[in-house]
């Protein structure tokens, strides 16, 4: 690869230590700043890692078309190595996606087909199910599948998982990440648990989401499911890219919860992260002060805020979907 590519420029993103808003003395709080990357989130990881997996296996030629269904970051992931290397881009999302990113998309020369947020699992109208007819309806596609796709979970445990053990100097001993996909706190997790396996991770999980139950309880109804605001967190459906063995402890977070966080982040550490930054830095607080003893924590800020300026940055926004600021 040009070694001027910008693709050279994903991973080995900062860690940097919570200054303010952690008020426990002997606890440590680390933030691992996804958006240094440069489509801006943690999903640059992935989809680098599948598609050249892809090119490799002879399943993406060249001129081809990448689809897939996203919440934005690895969509714009997905355009921007497209526009890189010259494949098509179509990408399926729900409506909750801020226009922000659904504009970054197309800046970036993706087409974009936007599915209601209500469509249940089995809906054709699901943004998955949407990726999954037009993938079958173009000759030679190649579609990421990110829920599904194992080379997801590998994609952090070759680089998040060596990056935060040696970030600490093999310190660490509490990790925190949200899932979707569960690709990151699946492989990260995997690879900090073989280094050492005292470390234990912790994995916040949205109100709404089936991820809480089905790990509590080994099976989940999915009436007890409902949409909520946080964006790229939380699921409707078992990932295979999920590893539950690997989680030993969830916190359920609510959407207020997410947004407060994140906008203190913002307005006290200076760190302008998305709504699931805000709630693994929540999880990181509330796992703080249920410890005794000292610990190093880390957790991930997987995207960057400026994808949510129209949202729960908008203190208007926030006030008619009945947040208080």
């Amino acid at each position: 690869m040009n070694n001027f590519s910008i693709l050279n420029s994903i991973g080995n993103t900062p860690l940097v230590k919570l200054q303010k808003i952690n008020p426990y003395k002997n606890i440590e709080i680390f933030v691992k700043l996804e958006f240094f990357n440069p489509s801006g989130s943690v999903k640059d990881r992935i989809v680098k890692h599948i598609i050249e997996d892809a090119e490799q296996k002879g399943l993406l030629k060249p001129g081809g078309t990448i689809v897939e269904n996203t919440s934005g970051n690895t969509g714009a992931a997905v355009a921007m190595m497209a526009a890189i290397k010259g494949y098509k881009a179509i990408l399926t999302m729900p409506d909750k996606v801020s226009i922000e990113k659904q504009n970054a998309l197309k800046a970036l020369g993706a087409e974009i087909v936007v599915t209601p947020t209500s469509a249940a699992p089995d809906s054709p109208e699901h943004y998955v199910n949407t990726a999954k007819r037009i993938a079958s309806e173009i000759p030679g596609s190649f579609r990421i599948d990110q829920y599904d796709n194992l080379k997801n979970t590998e994609a952090h445990y070759l680089t998040t998982g060596p990056e935060i053990w040696q970030q600490t100097n093999g310190e660490v001993t509490h990790y925190v990440a949200s899932g979707s996909t569960g690709g990151t706190i699946s492989g990260t997790g995997k690879y900090l648990k073989e280094q050492n396996p005292k470390i234990k991770v912790y994995m916040p999980d949205p109100v709404g989401s089936i991820y809480y139950e089905y790990f509590k309880t080994g099976e989940f109804d999915i009436k007890n499911s409902s949409t909520y605001h946080v964006e790229g967190v939380g699921e409707d459906h078992i990932a295979k890219a999920m590893n539950f063995s690997i989680v030993d402890e969830m916190f359920q977070f609510t959407d207020q919860e997410a947004f407060t966080t994140a906008r203190l982040l913002a307005s006290q550490e200076g760190i302008l992260g998305g709504g699931t930054g805000g709630a693994n830095v929540w999880a990181a607080l509330k796992l703080a002060s249920q410890l005794n003893e000292s610990a190093k924590i880390v957790t991930i800020i997987p995207d960057n805020g400026a994808k949510y300026l129209s949202k729960f940055y908008n203190p208007e926004w926030m006030k008619e979907n009945g947040f208080t600021l």
